[in-house]
This record gives structure tokens, C-alpha cells and sequence, in this order.
């Protein structure tokens, strides 16, 4: 394989819809760290010093032009400088770093130190494609390790891209997979995807390989230089389109889960009311919940709907540039396939969103419904609680006249009974204790039970007249 080159195209989010316009992802930089943190070749290490968005090596995304568009470097281009081999012969690389729009996207190129030399399978790892795999680079939206190389018209490409994707792989989980096979620019084209087995539909982990084979001196490494653009254009929406229906799929699981708990707590909602006693606390309890899960479920449904307008954007943006690069040279049938997959995946997210957009206005039904009962109840209560703090007003202030009274009358005449005696009989009174036990416990009693009854007399009609102006209906 003569003029070989190994690309690994790597597209990581910048910004995120919830990122407010001036901030950045939490992780936006890490595409950066982890090239740099590679090593292979001298230049990586100084790499954040050729950055726009670094500044004595601390990330300040604020200094990136303010077109959406751009390289991120002063000087375009970055030689990484170049690393001997036992083979004998250099290995150089080449980075081209950009941003596009909400998206870092890097072209990491890899090229023997002359096109003339005959690259066999095995010299493939001088390259250390294990270095350039998912885990080492965790771009959050995928990557495309593309290899190009000029071959025999005699030979067997299929078998030959079979053992260069086995060889990229070498000594990892990820076993290549054919997924279709074109030409691409008069160059054969073969499209192969690597899974991981713990994520297997996990866009980031996947490894997307690309291999082409000019087995004819087509003029593919020209076209490919008028095309470079719209390419990296398209494979930055095509890595978008797959991560998009991803992170839906995501979603709307736990939108489901929501709608469930939902409709559980509809069907439980007739139980819950039924004992007066505990039904007021019970649905205070449910009220608490609702709201939160109400606006778990319209978050849910949110990024649903974001998730289709990305996925209508992208598709707009692939299929423009796919017409724009077919203008330049034959493309691969492939290329269509995918857009109509990918159209079929935005109409699965409207179908779920059609499917779950009425359990919205069921939260608020449900909403309204525990309200409106607790609210009755809560009233209720309320008046019960109010009238028994009335009518112990009531009792009180009843208690306190009487008492009084009874302290005036007692004030007055502490001994009625002794001075009803004399009056009558114009006869002494017993003087106690002097008069016995007996006679002075029934002369104190009696004295007191003259007060009670002079309390109460007053009392009474005092709390009747207070009752009525306090509920005069009763």
C-alpha cells in the first residue's frame, strides 16, 4: 500500500443547549487534553500554545473569533513533527483543528515520511491506531478513522480493508463490521463500524472506520482536497445525526417511566380519598410530588423536541453538502441510505413526541384535581378548627364573668348564709371552728354555693347573648 495516510476526523461538543450563549460544556476542552496528552509525536506537547482558545496553556474560549466557523489556530495548520520506526522509515503528523458552530472538530493526519514507501498489514501499527481509538480521544459526538492508500488493480480490496480494519483495531474489544462499500472519487470505498460490547449503541465508543483503495490513479487525493470542507462538514452532521437519535432514545425511556408513575398515581388517586381522616395529609403529600415530576416529564418532552430540530438541521446540512460534493465527483450510494435512515429516526422522535405530548396536560389536569381537593379539605378543616377556637373563646370568656361575679358577690358578702340567719331569726351564727366541724363545713359550703349560683346566674345569659351575635343563624 503505497501513499498511505491515516485521518481520525474527531467531533466534540463545545457548547450544549442548556450552555447559556458566553459559557462552553463542562468537558469542552477534554478534546483537547486527551491530544495532548497522546505524546507520540514532539509537537503535542506544545500543542495548547498554538490554540486560539488557550492562553499559557489555560483554556479561554472567549478568545475564538466571533464567527461560527473558523480555525482555531494562528498559523492554520499544526506539524506534530515526525517518529522514527524499527522499519526504518518516519512516521509525520498533521493537525488541522476548527470549530463548527456548537462543535470542535480535529483532522489528526498521519503519513509515512515518503508516498513511495510499500506499507504492509503489520507496519500498520507503527502508526498506533490503538492511540487514536474512542477511549483514548472520547470526542462526546464520534469519530472516523479514514485510511487511504494506492494499491494494485489486481488486488482483492475487500479482503485487503477487511485486514486493515482488523489491523486498526489490533489488540482491542472492537471487531470491525462491513456495513457497505462504494467508490468514492473513482477510489473503492469500504464503511465499517466497531462497537464496544459494554455500550454497544453508544455513538462516542464506536469506532467509525473508513478505508479507500485508488486501484486506478484516479485523481482521489485532489477531489478529496476540493471537497475537504464539505466533507468535514458532512461527517461532522453525520456524526451529529447518530449521537441526536441517540441521546432521544435516551429520553424517551424516561419520559415513559414518567408517564407510568403518572397514570399509577391517577389509578391510586380514588383510594387515597376515601378515609377522611388521613386524606387531607395524603394528598398534601402528593401535591409535593407532582410539580417535580410534572417538570421532569416537560424536560423530557423538551429535549425531545430539541432533539428533532437538531436532527431536521443536520439532515438539511448532510444532504446540502452531499449534493455540493457529487457536483465535484462520483459519491458513495451509501451516503443516501443514511440520510433516509436518519430521516425515518426524526419521525420515530415525532412519533414519541406526538405519544407523549398529552401526558403534559395530564400533569396539569392531575395538578389541578389534587388542588382543588386539597383546598376543600384544607378549608374545612379550617372552619372546624376556627369554630372550636371560638367556642372555647365562648366558654372562656364565661368562665371569666362568672368568676368574677362570683369575686364581687363574695367581696360584698362573703357569708350570705350568716346574714340571712340574723336577718330572720335575729339569732347568732355559729362562729367557727368554735361551733363544730359539721355546722362550719355546711356553713362554708353553703356560702359558697350562694356565689356559684350568683356566678352562674349572670354567666349564663352573658354566654347565650355572646352565642347568638357569634352565630346568629343557630
Amino acid at each position: 500500500m503505497k501513499n498511505l495516510s491515516l485521518t481520525l476526523y474527531a467531533f466534540h461538543l463545545r457548547q450544549t443547549l442548556t450552555d447559556a450563549p458566553d459559557r462552553v460544556a463542562d468537558d469542552a476542552a477534554k478534546l483537547w487534553d486527551n491530544l495532548t496528552n497522546l505524546g507520540h509525536f514532539p509537537g503535542l506537547n506544545t500543542l495548547k500554545s498554538h490554540l486560539i482558545c488557550y492562553t499559557n496553556t489555560q483554556y479561554t474560549p472567549q478568545n475564538e473569533p466571533g464567527k461560527q466557523t473558523h480555525w482555531l489556530t494562528h498559523a492554520q495548520d499544526i506539524n506534530l513533527g515526525a517518529i522514527a520506526t524499527a522499519d526504518g522509515f518516519k512516521i509525520t503528523a498533521n493537525l488541522q483543528p476548527f470549530r463548527l458552530n456548537d462543535t470542535y472538530a480535529i483532522d489528526l493526519t498521519l503519513t509515512p515520511d515518503s508516498p513511495h514507501l510499500d506499507i504492509t498489514i503489520p507496519q500498520l501499527q507503527h502508526f498506533r491506531p490503538q492511540s487514536l481509538l474512542p477511549h483514548r480521544i472520547q470526542a462526546t459526538l464520534g469519530q472516523t478513522l479514514w485510511l487511504y492508500a494506492e494499491v494494485d488493480a489486481q488486488t482483492d480490496c475487500a479482503s485487503l480493508a477487511k485486514q486493515c480494519a482488523t489491523a486498526l483495531l489490533a489488540n482491542t474489544p472492537l471487531n470491525p463490521s462491513l456495513q457497505d462499500q462504494d467508490s468514492f472519487f473513482g477510489s473503492h470505498l469500504f464503511d465499517y463500524l466497531a462497537t464496544q460490547p459494554s455500550q454497544p449503541d453508544n455513538p462516542a465508543s464506536q469506532c467509525h472506520i473508513l478505508i479507500s483503495f485508488n486501484t486506478s490513479q484516479s485523481p482521489t487525493i485532489e477531489l478529496l482536497g476540493k471537497a475537504y470542507d464539505e466533507l468535514l462538514q458532512l461527517l461532522c452532521s453525520y456524526h451529529k445525526l447518530r449521537y441526536i437519535y441517540h441521546q432521544s432514545r435516551q429520553r424517551y425511556p424516561e419520559a415513559r417511566h414518567l408517564y407510568s408513575h403518572l397514570e399509577q398515581q391517577i389509578q391510586t388517586l380514588p383510594n387515597l380519598t376515601t378515609n377522611p381522616q388521613t386524606r387531607l395529609d395524603t394528598l398534601k403529600n402528593l401535591l409535593n410530588q407532582i410539580p417535580q415530576t410534572a417538570l421532569d416529564y416537560a424536560r423530557c418532552l423538551r429535549d425531545l423536541r430539541a432533539h428533532q430540530t437538531a436532527m431536521e438541521t443536520n439532515l438539511t446540512n448532510f444532504d446540502t453538502k452531499q449534493r455540493n460534493i457529487a457536483q465535484i465527483g462520483d459519491i458513495p450510494q451509501f451516503w443516501d441510505e443514511f440520510l433516509k435512515d436518519s430521516q425515518r429516526d426524526k419521525q420515530q422522535i415525532q412519533t414519541d413526541i406526538n405519544y407523549l405530548s398529552p401526558g403534559q396536560e395530564l400533569f396539569g389536569q392531575m395538578l389541578e384535581t389534587v388542588r382543588g381537593i386539597v383546598d376543600l379539605d384544607q378549608a374545612e378543616r379550617d372552619r372546624t378548627l376556627d369554630q372550636k377556637l371560638q367556642n372555647l373563646e365562648l366558654w372562656i370568656a364565661v368562665v371569666g364573668t362568672g368568676l368574677a361575679v362570683s369575686g364581687i358577690s363574695s367581696q360584698v358578702d362573703s357569708q350570705p348564709i350568716q346574714t340571712f340567719i340574723q336577718n330572720q331569726t335575729n339569732s347568732d351564727t355559729p362562729i367557727c371552728p368554735g361551733a363544730g366541724v359539721v355546722k362550719c363545713t355546711a356553713y362554708n359550703g353553703l356560702n359558697v354555693l350562694i356565689h356559684i349560683i350568683i356566678a352562674l346566674a349572670i354567666a349564663l345569659p352573658i354566654g347565650l347573648i355572646l352565642r347568638q351575635i357569634r352565630h346568629p343563624s343557630k
